[in-house]
């Protein structure tokens, strides 16, 4: 039970860490002008200031809205690590740690979790 639990939560942090820098990515490659790119960068930082966030929200879909939103919380321990002007980095590093944590540790985790049994459980 823990197992398909941790595989569950695994599988959707991931799931929702590379949709929201894929999204990113395709919103980064179609700014083509510097002064757009200027704009789509402003957005796109991983731990917007509430200012950012409203911006951001104007910006995007509901729905890019709720998955960037989500990724703020799940890369949030990972963003002080970079310091950096570059938005790929900003976004790339936090992304990268992120999905180590949530794809391989949180794997490595399950794959040693004890399924519990005994009398306890069974009720005999």
């Amino acid at each position: 039970m823990i197992q398909r639990v941790l595989l569950w939560v695994s599988t959707i942090c991931t799931v929702i860490v590379v949709v929201s820098f894929g999204l990113f990515a395709l919103e980064e490659a179609g700014a083509s002008s510097n002064k757009q790119q200027a704009a789509v960068d402003q957005v796109n930082v991983p731990d917007p200031t509430p200012r950012t966030e409203r911006a951001r929200e104007q910006k995007h879909t509901t729905v890019r809205e709720a998955v960037d939103d989500v990724n703020d919380i799940l890369v949030s321990p990972f963003t002080g690590i970079v310091d950096s002007n570059n938005i790929w980095v900003q976004r790339g590093i936090p992304s990268l740690l992120a999905f180590f944590v949530y794809f391989v540790v949180l794997r490595i985790v399950a794959g040693y979790a004890v399924k519990i049994r005994g009398p306890a459980l069974t009720g005999r």
